[in-house]
């Protein structure tokens, strides 16, 4: 056995730094999309991020960004810790798979028994597969190597897993206890990283019931289960929730019955918890009650491993830059634990997308912390919602319009009518677990069509005969000719013909991790994104079929040919296959080096603002690099980055109120009792105002409204317009036509507007809004105008170009255009509906001041998701070359649309639906032989695509239409520019394919 020992510790260790290594290989060198912005920057100055906060990953987060020799270098730094997590989890898989292996040989005590050395190199050849597989596995592969807490997440969940098996194997029950506390303070620690190790606690008690009864029965197996969800409900409700909600409700009653200062009820609280820990384990010392005293114990570890929340308590009170939901007191602390702010799903029982709110009844007090009464006063109410139409088992529910329409065509609900339980069942089966399970499945075992959305799985036996080039030739279409998922049956088999027992424990991890979060995910019908990254955990079980696949070669093998070493051998050759496979098929689009326009598009959009700006951005991928770029690498730090999505909270415009680095605070007149959590969050529009006289009202509405007074009257809740909803008062909006008085003088002297549009300088600003009511954040926006004008126009305010339609508030007629922002200006051009050019600004941005690395490099790999955020270039660069035209300048048009083309070439970011505008200005500037190029190779390709997803059994309708209207936009840009005889080809395509699909 010490040989064995020996061998798989060593191998163990390979393959950890085989599989760091391809991690390091392939690390994205700075902070990527989504939420890894976000997370580095709050790593590295420790601060509070979105809720639930990580704050253990945070810690080794700063503890890695000490590494970096500048701050330039902090983000690899902090990618760099993802891949080392990584790399061991790999590590614990590989120690799994032998450990499983030596179980189902039978080999179950260490001193006594040892596998044949034949065995041993199964053994090692079932681990190296196994964790090869995981290793090179597309959705695992993808979390580790960018700073998200999917990497880490997935480290603690494979130690628990190996540690609760190197349990199983130890027979003196006091040192095998102490691997069962080790757990439960690893399960701790990832409470404070993310909580998808805990799912695997119903297929852990199992390994323990088998341990404990050795003669296991259905009713046995059945409580056990039982007691694995229980033991997630009380750390999931009684720790991570219920401990905060009680030492909040201690507090409220200390502070408002008792009288007592602030922090009282809490300290009492804690000294009570502690208290009765230590007193349980001092009894069951002194009863000799091992079970009750280890329980205990691992409780006791499981609270030092959440302690890590407390990084987040104290970060907030000292309020950072980044401080989301400001959890600085236990009333806030709590709501931020509870992730209150995203809402909840129904999941056993309750309303689905067509049912109607009937009544709402008043729930739980919301409380706050007042210093100057000395109480924590309410401040509202929870409101529960009563719907007229329930049913078990709800999968199609969604308050959102969109949500709602979706599910109506995907179930084929005709209007009025409520979806049956067949038609929820199916979408459940269909798109639920079909698409957003299975369909993830295979992409990691099976093969992958490409990285469009949507993009399924690539069977076997396809080729790319009729497949259009776009998808022929992307690097994530990846083909494993399903061997992978071969071997992994294979190590099913395997396992269920030695080890029922083992075969139940493993497909219960496998169920756990992706069956049971589709259930309890109760996904929508569209997401932001793809989410295979959520199921990692359940390919990681696969993985472990994969490699006791290794042995079910090896029994065959040494059946047949009866020497144990070839055998090995032999298998262990076959095995290495799929993996191998996968490894070549995936590094292409897995391998982020020199990757750089995340941070690069930050950069631009910042370089597109005037000092002391204010910039309004919108969703995360505005708004993480932001911080990012700002917090970490200290640029453009003077800009102040508004996210109109937070701009609702009271506790956001509070932080919005103070400067921060360079930057002053932002010019919000609204005090904090106007913009407070449940006040003027929705300023209705009425169309008869029972506070204001008719005349008035008519008078209002045609001439327009004052905001500065506007301002003043909801910061003085005025009854002018005020009025009372049934049992609230709500703030209301009399009219939509705004008018802000102009101090042309004082806007001239701080020199912004261009010697041309001075003329246009007028004594109001006049524009209608154009939603029937306000928002908290829309009102801020508004204050904000309105203040920065009283004092002069001191603060340019730009606004994101990428920003939805809804958020510039209908004043694209002064909204001037000087990179990948509008800055709002006195000035109206009538009939800018997307805001007009200052050419010479945006040509200095763009073609001086803007970062483009690795843009045009076609060996780095931009994923469709990626893709889509740089292809705004392309329209920013056909704005400022047709404002070039109009303006008279062709040979600077020419210019800027030759950069274009170099900066997003077809051979890294191929055409998209921004490109055909500009075809136009090439043609309009002479370059025609390019031109028709360019378009020759779109109409092309959209002709492959249409045919294309015409044939697949899932239409895509969306898609079809943008396809053809491309074609279309090419015929007619032809057409315009004289090109008549590619115009009439172009049509007939449009004409054959409408032909063809209209039959």
């Amino acid at each position: 056995m010490q040989q064995f020992t020996r061998i798989n510790d060593i191998t163990g260790w390979v393959m950890f730094g085989l599989a760091t290594l391809v991690y390091l290989l392939t690390l994205e060198p700075t902070a990527s999309f989504w939420d890894c912005g976000e997370f580095i920057a709050s790593a590295y100055r420790l601060q509070v991020p979105h809720p639930p906060g990580a704050p253990f990953f945070l810690l080794t987060g700063r503890l890695f960004s000490l590494l970096a020799s500048d701050p330039l270098t902090v983000a690899y730094w902090v990618n760099v810790s993802s891949a080392l997590y990584s790399g061991l989890t790999i590590l614990f898989l590989f120690w799994t798979i032998t450990l499983i292996g030596l179980k189902v040989l039978k080999v179950t005590h260490p001193q006594q028994d040892s596998p044949d050395f034949g065995q041993i190199i199964a053994l090692m050849g079932a681990g190296v597969v196994g964790s090869l597989a995981y290793t090179f596995s597309d959705s695992f592969w993808f979390s580790a190597v960018e700073a998200e807490v999917y990497a880490m997440s997935s480290f603690f969940t494979a130690f628990v897993i190996w540690a609760v098996l190197k349990w199983d194997r130890i027979d003196d029950e006091a040192l095998a206890n102490r691997w069962l506390i080790l757990t439960a303070y690893m399960m701790g620690l990832s409470i404070g990283v993310h909580i998808l190790n805990l799912v695997t606690l119903p297929a852990l008690a199992l390994v323990y019931y088998y341990k404990k009864y050795p003669k296991p029965n259905l009713v046995g197996v059945g409580i056990a289960l039982f007691v694995g969800l229980v033991i997630i409900g009380i750390v999931l409700e009684g720790v991570i929730v219920g401990l905060p909600t009680m030492a909040g409700n201690f507090e409220i009653f200390f502070v408002n019955t008792l009288g007592t200062g602030f922090g009282v009820g809490i300290s009492l609280f804690i000294l009570i918890v502690l208290g009765a820990l230590v007193f349980g384990l001092w009894l069951s010392q002194q009863r000799q009650q091992p079970i009750l005293n280890t329980s205990l114990l691992c409780l006791a570890f499981i609270l030092i491993g959440y302690l890590s929340y407390g990084v987040i308590a104290v970060r907030a009170l000292h309020n950072p830059p980044i401080n989301e939901n400001d959890p600085s007191d236990i009333m806030r602390l709590v709501y931020y634990l509870k992730r209150e702010q995203y809402g909840d799903r129904p999941l056993m029982y309750g309303p689905v997308y067509t049912s109607r709110l009937v009544d709402q009844k008043r729930g739980a007090a919301k409380y706050r912390k007042n210093n100057e009464s000395g109480k924590y006063e309410i401040y509202d109410y929870r409101t529960v919602n009563e719907f007229d139409h329930k049913m078990l088992f709800p999968r199609v529910y969604s308050r959102s319009e969109n949500h709602k329409q979706l599910y109506a065509n995907f179930i084929n609900v005709p209007q009025g009518e409520h979806p049956s339980m067949g038609q929820n069942l199916y979408f459940f089966f269909t798109h639920q677990l079909g698409h957003m399970y299975w369909r993830y499945f295979g992409w990691n075992f099976v093969g992958r069509e490409s990285d469009y959305e949507g993009a399924g799985v690539l069977s076997p036996f396809a080729s790319n005969k009729d497949v259009p080039e776009l998808i022929a030739t992307n690097k994530a279409r990846n083909q494993f000719y399903a061997l992978p998922l071969i071997l992994g049956i294979l190590g099913l088999v395997y396992l269920s013909m030695h080890s029922p027992r083992l075969t139940f424990m493993t497909g219960m991890l496998f169920v756990l991790t992706g069956v049971a979060l589709i259930i309890y995910l109760n996904s929508p019908p569209v997401e932001p994104r793809e989410r295979d990254y959520i199921y990692v955990g359940s390919f990681y079980a696969f993985a472990i079929w994969i490699g006791l696949g290794v042995m079910f070669l090896y029994d065959l093998l040494l059946k047949a040919i009866k020497l144990p070493l070839p055998a090995a051998a032999i298998a262990i050759v076959l095995s290495l296959i799929p993996p191998v496979l996968m490894g070549q098929q995936g590094w292409d689009d897995h391998n982020r080096q020199n990757r750089y326009y995340s941070v690069d598009s930050a950069r631009n959009l910042l370089a597109s603002c005037a000092p002391n700006a204010i910039l309004f951005t919108g969703g995360d991928n505005d708004t993480f690099p932001l911080w990012y770029v700002q917090d970490v690498e200290g640029f453009r730090t003077d800009v102040r980055v508004c996210n109109l999505s937070l701009l609702g909270t009271d506790w956001y415009i509070k932080q919005m109120k103070r400067p921060v680095y360079e930057s002053e605070a932002l010019p919000i007149s609204l005090e904090y009792e106007n913009f407070i959590e449940g006040t003027n969050d929705q300023v209705p529009y009425l169309e008869e105002h029972p506070n204001i006289d008719p005349a008035r009202l008519q008078a209002l509405r045609q001439n327009g409204m004052n905001l500065e007074t506007y301002i003043q009257l909801i910061r003085e809740n005025n009854n002018l317009v005020r009025v009372n909803f049934r049992t609230v008062t709500l703030n209301t909006l009399p009219t939509k036509r705004m008018v802000l008085e102009l101090d042309s003088a004082a806007i001239v002297a701080q020199g912004f507007v261009p010697e041309n549009l001075k003329p246009g300088l007028q004594r109001y600003m006049v524009w209608d809004l154009e939603a029937n009511d306000l928002f908290k954040s829309d009102l801020m926006v508004l204050d904000l105008i309105a203040t920065n004008n009283r004092e002069g126009w001191k603060r340019p305010i730009y606004f994101s170009t990428t920003l939805g339609r809804s958020s510039y508030l209908n004043l694209h007629e002064y909204l001037q255009q000087e990179g990948l922002a509008y800055r709002l200006m006195p000035v109206r051009i009538q009939g800018a509906r997307n805001g007009y050019v200052n050419s010479e600004l945006m040509y200095e941005n763009m073609m001086k001041n803007f970062h483009y690395r690795e843009l045009n490099n076609p060996n780095v790999y931009y994923s469709d998701t990626y893709r889509s955020f740089p292809l705004g270039l392309r329209n920013a660069f056909y704005q400022l070359s047709s404002q070039l035209i109009r303006e008279g300048k062709p040979d600077k048009a020419k210019e800027v649309i030759n950069k274009a083309f170099e900066v997003l070439p077809d051979e890294a970011h191929p055409y998209d639906f921004y490109t055909p505008p500009l075809v136009s200005i090439l043609l309009k500037v002479g370059e025609t032989e390019k031109a028709i190029k360019v378009a020759d190779t779109m109409v092309r390709r959209a002709n492959e695509m249409i045919t294309y997803l015409a044939s697949r059994n899932r239409f895509d309708e969306y898609e079809v239409r943008i396809n053809f209207s491309i074609i279309g936009q090419l015929a007619d840009i032809m057409r315009r520019e004289g090109q008549e005889e590619v115009a009439k080809r172009y049509e007939s395509i449009l004409n054959t394919q409408s032909t063809r699909l209209s039959n």
